[in-house]
C-alpha cells in the first residue's frame, strides 16, 4: 500500500476508534465522498491536488469538530463551498438528531450542496446567498463554524451577532493562527481556546466565546 493509501485509511480508522464515528455515519461519508468526486469533475468544490487525501485532508479534518461539542445541536456553517465542514457535520448530527444551516453563495456550489443534502437525507438547510444576509435571518445556533474561509478577524465580524448571542465559534487555522489571534485581538473583545488538529500539527481549532 502506497504512504498515501495507508494514511487515508488510517484516518477512516481514527473516524471510528477516536471519534466514534458509527457504521451508518461511515456510510453517508462514504456516500457524500463518491458524490463529491463525480461532481468534481464539473464543479470546483476543493483542490484537485488534495482528492487522493480526500479522508485525511478533508474528512477528519471537518468531523474532528464535532468531538469538540458533541453536546451541540444547531450548528452553522458559513462558506461552506464543496460541504467542509458542513456536510460532514450534517451526517454526524444526523444519528444524534441535529440540524446545521450550510450558508453558500456560490450558485453551482449551493445546487451541490442541496444535492448532496437531498439524496443522503441530511439535517441540512441550504442557503444561497451571502453570509451578511442569512445569518441576520437565523435564530443563534450553539455553534457557528467555517474553514478556509476568512481571517479570524473577518470570521468574528461576520458571525459577531451570533457569538454576542451567545454562540461559540470553533474556526479551525492554520499555521498562522497565532497571529490570527493578535488581529483579532485588535478588533474585538473575546475569549479563546485554543485545539490541537488532527490532521496537522501546527494547526489549531480556534474555541471563541464571550463576544463583546
Amino acid at each position: 500500500m502506497s504512504p498515501e493509501g495507508a494514511s487515508e485509511r488510517a484516518s477512516k480508522e481514527a473516524l471510528i476508534a477516536d471519534f466514534g464515528v458509527s457504521c451508518e455515519t461511515m456510510k453517508g461519508l462514504e456516500a457524500y465522498v463518491a458524490l463529491l468526486t463525480h461532481w468534481q469533475k464539473i464543479t470546483n468544490l476543493v483542490a484537485h491536488s488534495t482528492l487522493g487525501q480526500i479522508w485525511s485532508r478533508h474528512i477528519l479534518d471537518s468531523a474532528q469538530l464535532f468531538a469538540l461539542a458533541p453536546n451541540a445541536r444547531a450548528w452553522i456553517d458559513m462558506g461552506s463551498g464543496g460541504g467542509l465542514p458542513g456536510l460532514v457535520l450534517a451526517c454526524q448530527l444526523k444519528e444524534v438528531g441535529g440540524t446545521i444551516d450550510l450558508v453558500e453563495s456560490n450558485s453551482k456550489k449551493a445546487a451541490f450542496l442541496r444535492h448532496v443534502a437531498t439524496q443522503l437525507a441530511l439535517p441540512a438547510r441550504v442557503h444561497g446567498d451571502r453570509i451578511e444576509t442569512v445569518l441576520p435571518k437565523l435564530a443563534p445556533p450553539d455553534i457557528v463554524t467555517a474553514r478556509a474561509l476568512a481571517p479570524l478577524t473577518d470570521l468574528i465580524g461576520y458571525a459577531k451577532q451570533l457569538l454576542k448571542s451567545g454562540a461559540t465559534g470553533l474556526f479551525p487555522k492554520g499555521r498562522e493562527y497565532a497571529a490570527e489571534l493578535t488581529e483579532a485581538g485588535r478588533h474585538w473583545h473575546f475569549s479563546h481556546e485554543l485545539h490541537a488538529s488532527r490532521t496537522e500539527p501546527e494547526a489549531r481549532i480556534i474555541r471563541i466565546t464571550g463576544l463583546t
